[in-house]
């Protein structure tokens, strides 16, 4: 394949109030990203005169020197780091009526803000500039999309998931129930209404995250680029070469007659060479090509890979995560945990991916064989935050091994040792509990270490679990299918993991 696989996020919100943590966020953004486009928040929660509050922006003297900042700061990191591209953006809602949307510059622009979408486009249409609507399938005039007012052109693409969950359809198999006052998702606005209406856009996942960028699980973009510059970048999205995921890391190409995701073309020919080539962190369940926005053909792939017999040295992925631990409502004073750790194995890896949803976490890949790594786990990251998600509780990585069956894999957390062999980790999900710990806890505040159950311990022990390992056959596919062709129609690729997490292609318009 000629183009490079790019992660990013197109929805990270940073605030007036946290313009002094830029340089963290941007720090956290590389660890996590292949690029990054900010999206600078110029809203806030200001009490009315009659007492109520309400989402405003702030003055626009306020918001012109950020934007200021802003520019400046990515003008100085693209300069001192061509390896780590970064664009400047921002969030536009307007008066609620058109939707919210991002709109980001490939070089610098204006930040403008007109109350409508139309309006927008007018004042951008010569900055080379793109405004991405998110969180659509609200209802309409009440912030979610409307779709009779959208320029192709100028919005290339659409955010199907995000942190508020997923905007596909109005009954789609994903919540989208994180926002009570803005919710309940509906129908018609939704990216699947947008493609039926006959509008050309991609498809792309981003967080909407407002506390620190680039969470994992709140969803990621994929970019198609031929590199990592921004003229290829910005190439890529204008041409819609773009996909999305709800959660981890996923490397997905769909291709029509050789014709790539984001693509429209012409056709005599009374059947289609459907291509899907995906890799994900977490073992595929099925993937659905949907045509015209309904489910048109499945490939079940769980049959196809769990009864194979496993060769003696095995290519796997499993993720560890670390958590959990003491209550906050019985100890208010313990919010964070510092892990320092190390991962050996007599095989080799290979990759490893980065599931972290908050900032003071490092990981060293001393050899091929080991690594050491320091997590800090939160009970919440987001406690007093007015746009913070659920709460967060877990750090970890997603390792690709391969090795030996019957080799171990050696985990030494705060200097103790756990030993699992490849096999165990292969057969099943397993649990670290640091029981003892957390009765000595209970000892030292409330001189209580024994009850008729374990509920006061092990609820608020710290925990680390093991996830079960898949094989590379189960994460991996490279599948040709030929499909019937009729008439007029546009075509994408829904990967579905038996994790729950979901990835989708953009879709390819084909004309007879």
């Amino acid at each position: 394949m000629k183009y490079k696989y790019l992660i990013t996020d197109f929805h990270t919100n940073i605030h007036h109030e946290q313009m002094n943590q830029l340089e963290e966020w941007y720090e956290q953004a590389k660890e996590m990203l292949d690029f990054w486009p900010i999206a600078y928040y110029p809203y806030y929660l200001r009490k009315d005169e009659t007492g109520i509050f309400l989402e405003d922006i702030h003055t626009m003297d306020k918001v012109q020197e950020d934007w200021k900042k802003i520019n400046e700061f990515v003008k100085v990191k693209n300069k001192e780091n061509k390896d780590f591209p970064i664009f400047s953006g921002y969030e536009w809602q307007g008066a609620g009526l058109d939707g919210d949307h991002n709109v980001f510059f490939k070089n610098e622009g204006p930040l403008v803000n007109p109350m409508r979408y139309s309006e927008l486009y007018e004042e951008l249409k010569e900055k080379d500039a793109i405004a991405i609507p998110h969180h659509l399938a609200y209802s309409l005039f009440h912030r979610g999309k409307n779709w009779e007012t959208h320029i192709d052109e100028f919005s290339p693409f659409a955010e199907i998931y995000s942190s508020h969950g997923s905007s596909e359809s109005g009954d789609t198999d994903i919540h989208m129930s994180r926002h009570i006052h803005m919710g309940p998702r509906t129908g018609g606005t939704s990216v699947f209404d947008g493609l039926k209406k006959g509008n050309k856009v991609g498809i792309i996942a981003s967080g909407d995250n407002h506390v620190v960028a680039a969470q994992y699980g709140h969803g990621f973009a994929g970019v198609l680029a031929e590199n990592n510059t921004p003229k290829s970048i910005w190439d890529a999205i204008l041409k819609r070469r773009v996909y999305g995921m709800t959660s981890g890391r996923v490397e997905l190409l769909y291709e029509i007659n050789e014709n790539v995701m984001g693509s429209e073309f012409q056709t005599v020919d009374d059947k289609l060479k459907h291509h899907i080539k995906v890799e994900t962190q977490e073992a595929i369940d099925r993937i659905v090509i949907y045509k015209n926005g309904k489910p048109h053909f499945t490939y079940n792939h769980g049959e196809k890979w769990m009864n194979e017999e496993l060769a003696d040295i095995v290519k796997f992925k499993f993720k560890i995560e670390f958590g959990w631990g003491p209550d906050l409502k019985i100890y208010p004073d313990i919010q964070k945990k510092e892990w320092i750790g190390t991962l050996n194995t007599s095989g080799k890896i290979c990759s490893i991916e980065k599931c972290w949803t908050s900032i003071g976490q490092w990981i060293n890949k001393v050899d091929d064989n080991s690594c050491e790594f320091g997590l800090t786990t939160r009970k919440t990251t987001q406690s007093g935050k007015w746009m913070g998600p659920s709460p967060v509780t877990t750090e970890g990585f997603v390792f690709e091994i391969e090795a030996d069956i019957n080799s171990k894999v050696i985990l030494e957390v705060d200097g103790q040792k756990f030993e699992k062999s490849v096999r165990e980790l292969l057969d099943n999900t397993s649990l670290i509990v640091f029981l003892d710990e957390a009765k000595a806890l209970a000892k030292e505040r409330f001189g209580f270490d024994d009850y008729y159950r374990s509920d006061p311990f092990y609820h608020n022990a710290y925990k680390v679990r093991l996830m079960k390992a898949k094989p590379e056959i189960a994460y991996k596919i490279d599948k040709e299918v030929m499909l019937d062709f009729d008439n007029d129609s546009y075509y994408l690729a829904k990967v579905y993991c038996t994790d729950g997490s979901v990835a989708w292609s953009s879709p390819i318009w084909v004309k007879r």
